[in-house]
Parts: C-alpha cells; sequence; structure tokens
C-alpha cells in the first residue's frame, strides 16, 4: 500500500523518513490548508484540517493510503497558527514568553479507494522562558520563525522553549508515536 503525505512541510517529510517509512508527497490545495472554522475549539480546528487536507488527496487519488496532519499552538485559549510576517510573529512571541502553552496535531489516515478513515489528535505542553524583547527581535532577524505555528520552530536548537509533557516530533509537526499507532491499526494494513 502505497504511504501519501498529504504536506508540502520539509519538518514532516524528514520526521516520516527518519522513522524509515517509505512514502511520496503530494502537498493539498491551498483551500484545504484553510478550512477550519473560527467557532472550532484548537484540537476541533487540527482535526478538521487534517480532514480537510486528506479528503483533498482523497479526491485525485484511486488508491494509497493518505497521511495528513495539521499543527497549531494555543496559548490562554488562542489559536496561534502560522504567522502571516515579522509583526505577526512577534505578537505571537510576547503573547506565549513566560508562559505555558501547547502544541495541538491532527493527524487523518485516509485509504483509498475503501475510504476508511481514522482521525485523532495529539496535544504538548511546552513552556517558554520569558523572552526580552531584544531576544525577540534577534530570534526574528534569523527567520526560522517563517512557516511555523507559534511562530518558533523548536526542532530549531532553541533552548527557550521546554516540554513539559507530550511528544517532540508533535510539536515539529508530525506525532510520530500516534502516527506508528494509527498505521498499524488493522484497517491501515487490510
Amino acid at each position: 500500500m502505497r504511504l501519501i503525505l498529504a504536506s508540502g512541510s520539509p519538518r514532516r517529510r524528514e520526521l516520516l523518513h527518519e522513522a524509515g517509512y517509505e512514502f511520496t508527497v503530494e502537498p493539498p490545495d491551498e483551500s484545504a490548508e484553510t478550512a477550519g472554522n473560527a467557532y472550532l475549539s484548537p484540537t476541533e480546528l487540527v482535526v478538521a484540517l487534517a480532514f480537510h487536507k486528506a479528503a483533498n488527496i482523497a479526491n485525485r487519488t484511486s488508491q494509497g493510503l493518505i497521511l495528513a496532519a495539521d499543527t497549531v499552538a494555543e496559548c490562554d485559549g488562542c489559536v496561534l497558527g502560522k504567522p502571516t510576517d515579522r509583526d505577526h510573529a512577534e505578537q505571537m512571541l510576547k503573547q506565549m514568553r513566560g508562559q505555558q502553552h501547547m502544541v495541538h496535531t491532527g493527524v487523518c489516515l485516509w485509504r483509498r479507494p475503501s475510504n476508511r478513515k481514522s482521525v485523532q489528535f495529539e496535544t504538548t505542553t511546552l513552556k517558554m522562558t520569558f523572552l526580552t524583547d531584544e531576544e525577540i527581535d534577534r530570534y526574528l532577524d534569523t527567520g526560522l520563525w517563517q512557516g511555523k505555528a507559534g511562530a518558533f520552530g523548536y526542532q530549531d536548537d532553541i533552548d527557550w522553549v521546554s516540554i513539559l509533557k507530550g511528544s517532540a516530533s508533535n510539536v515539529v509537526g508530525l506525532p510520530m508515536q500516534l502516527v506508528a499507532e494509527m498505521l498499524r491499526m488493522k484497517w491501515a494494513s487490510e
């Protein structure tokens, strides 16, 4: 069964590759990336977005096992997706500095042609040290915040974010233990 990663994320590709999976990459259309609803909770949002991404690829794939995911950060009940620009990234980092926050990732597996699906999510709790405005500016100058939920990349060797509970791969964008469990499910290997 061909595994299809429904994502353009280099971090998700890297995680799957490091875990030894063979897969092809087929990014979903932009419309699937923004199919969420403002009234959903953060976990409902990532589950809905992962489902929409998988559905988008399922509509153009006749056979295979589609793996789609979506990740957001949450601080004080606010969803922090990918920043739109430097100012937005700065706003996010200032909101999270000195605070606990969570990273949620929704994962959808969609089997074609049977259309059997499984959608789950994982949450990791983190704590960010209190960054000064100058430290935030220095990080923003690196550009490493671009394209990353919550405006930071845990994988970028930053020492000002620590995991209190949960998976590091979830923070990077794909909870590998959850993915492995979902792939081991009977329906995925039928």
